[in-house]
């Protein structure tokens, strides 16, 4: 068993209002030393297999078809023995 672990953020020059109103929040309670939040998410799987090539190749294919909107997002991921 493999866990992927899955990163995915908005792509450069994407707007973020999200990551913008955390900005602002935490600026209100103080934190002016915060420039710029970027928020994004995460996703976590549990994949069977023993080929890590094969995995990774599916994780890959996971987040182009469904996972990502690969128009606006970028994503990353690790695999790891779990």
């Amino acid at each position: 068993m493999y866990i992927a672990k899955i990163y995915i953020t908005l792509k450069k020059g994407i707007l973020d209002p999200q990551g913008k109103a955390v900005n602002n929040a935490l600026h209100s309670i103080g934190y002016s030393q915060v420039k710029d939040v970027r928020v994004g998410k995460y996703i976590e799987l549990a994949v069977e297999g023993s080929d890590i090539k094969n995995i990774e190749q599916s994780v890959n294919e996971m987040c182009i078809k469904i996972l990502t909107n690969p128009i606006i997002e970028d994503y990353t991921f690790d695999i790891m023995e779990g």
